[in-house]
């Protein structure tokens, strides 16, 4: 009994622990073992899914570490680790550009971690060794191919060759009683009674008055010459065959015409068409937007900041001319386009055109009711302020987006850049209480990183507020964390 007290409890931080100090010492197999385990006590853990990609990773099972980095993304899009460790393993699968574009989207989110720029440089330095010299690829026409097209020739005419009609089928088709009364309607019953006629050995003289008085040879008698005819019988019969003859002309020429019952089918042949082609224009008129927003942002990711912003600038024009059936988003896009005109002008240093972007992308999210546009934009805007010094109007935007905050990292963060703003206003006090604000958000995401920064910036407000004590415990404190990052930067700094 007291064997088994005395056996250690295996908790989740244990575990991590663990894993970590197997994977710096390079038993990345081992380390493995433990986040697995650690992960089945917490699942969906985010820092432990970031452990298991980097070993993943190690183990060139770049795969699982490509999907444990985005599930971590999933939990939070705003996670650092998640973005950088997704980069770094889409740059060891050899797809350097999509890689650059999330070394730039972690730049962008905490422009304090450095080795998101070193990302972007052996990115860009890896697309630059790759780029090749297109006249080099060249396509041959060979022998096989157009065998291949012959043989797909011959086959296409035998086919067509089997699909046409033989003359006994035309001749069936043709003598259709069906065919014939859909196609002449009420002629066909005038049909009916000159091929009745056909069948007599002789006519009468009364049936050949009767014969006058149809309806049919009245109108025949107009457009012949009735003086021709005789006495004999042979005459009326030469005119039974020709009326005969001429309806089956009007037959055969409403049959190449297309009669109202094909019409109809033809009409509904034609309105499926029309849907087809509206799905079909809808679905490009996606493509080509979504492949414009890669573009848009990619060049940004590529530094070319000027090309960016006109590609975004042209395809607002573009978006706003079409309709909403035609783009369901449209409203979403457009405040997503005035999002990334601003940040271009931000990589050029205009300020005062990215806040007026920026801005816009505010007012449209505020009109259209999108909450995530609108912490968005006041995430952009404070930004903004605070790199052209305007820390009080930087401090009132980003404390408008607290509410909007969707997780304990985003207000830790938040509430970091709020106390920095505070701390370069001297306003001490204020910069103190909103690095604890910042402390207990890190705290509870359990981010080792931002409890970091929280710390640090507690000390440093302790320092203006000559709490010396205070701050000697809180710049120790964050020297230890300073070790478990690790980051020797952030050490030296602390010891000086």
């Amino acid at each position: 009994m007291a064997d088994e007290e005395s056996l250690p409890v295996v908790t989740f931080r244990n575990l991590m622990t663990e894993g970590t100090a197997l994977s710096r010492r390079g038993q990345h197999d081992k380390a493995l073992a433990c986040f697995n385990d650690a992960l089945k006590l917490r699942a969906g853990d985010k820092h432990c899914l970031i452990n298991r990609s980097k070993c993943f990773l190690k183990l060139g099972d770049t795969e699982n570490s490509l999907k444990d980095a985005e599930a971590s993304l999933q939990i939070d899009k705003t996670f650092p680790e998640g973005l950088y460790q997704k980069a770094e393993t889409l740059y060891t699968m050899g797809d350097f550009e999509f890689a650059l574009v999330f070394f730039h989207r972690g730049r962008r989110l905490r422009p304090d971690i450095h080795k998101f720029q070193l990302g972007i440089n052996k990115a860009e330095e890896a697309i630059m060794n790759c780029l090749g010299n297109p006249s080099a690829v060249k396509l041959e026409n060979t022998e096989e191919l157009c065998f291949v097209s012959r043989q797909a020739e011959r086959r296409k005419d035998n086919q067509q060759q089997q699909n046409k009609p033989t003359k006994d089928q035309k001749r069936t088709k043709k003598q259709s009683p069906k065919t014939e009364r859909q196609l002449l309607g009420e002629l066909y019953a005038d049909k009916a009674y000159l091929e009745k006629l056909l069948k007599d050995e002789g006519i009468s003289p009364s049936q050949q008055i009767l014969f006058f008085f149809h309806p049919f040879f009245i109108i025949l008698y107009f457009s012949s010459s009735f003086l021709s005819l005789t006495r004999q019988g042979i005459k009326v019969m030469d005119l039974v065959l020709d009326g005969i003859s001429y309806l089956n002309r009007r037959r055969d020429f409403w049959q190449q015409q297309k009669p109202m019952y094909a019409r109809v089918h033809e009409r509904k042949l034609l309105q499926q068409g029309r849907v087809q082609d509206k799905k079909r224009k809808l679905s490009n008129i996606g493509r080509s937007i979504t492949k414009d927003m890669e573009d848009i942002e990619l060049c940004l990711a590529r530094g070319s900041a000027e090309e960016s912003c006109r590609k975004a600038e042209h395809m607002l024009r573009k978006i706003q001319g079409w309709t909403e059936e035609e783009v369901p988003n449209k409203n979403e896009l457009i405040g997503n386009l005035h999002s990334c005109i601003g940040n271009a002008h931000l990589a050029m240093g205009q300020m005062e055109a990215a806040l007026h972007s920026h801005k816009m992308d505010l007012d449209f999210a505020r009109k259209n009711a999108l909450t995530d546009a609108v912490s968005r934009a006041l995430d952009n805007i404070g930004h903004v302020y605070a790199r052209i010094g305007k820390f009080q109007q930087a401090i009132s935007t980003w404390e408008e987006k607290i509410p909007l905050a969707q997780s304990s990292l985003e207000k830790a963060w938040l509430f970091h850049e709020i106390g920095r703003c505070y701390l370069e206003l001297d306003k001490a006090e204020e910069a103190q209480d909103y690095g604890q604000k910042s402390l207990q958000s890190a705290d509870e995401e359990g981010d080792v990183e931002w409890q970091l920064h929280a710390t640090m910036l507690v000390a440093q407000a302790q320092v203006k507020l000559k709490d010396y004590r205070s701050a000697i415990m809180n710049f120790e404190r964050a020297l230890e964390k300073a070790k478990l990052v690790p980051s020797e930067a952030a050490q030296n700094g602390i010891i000086s």
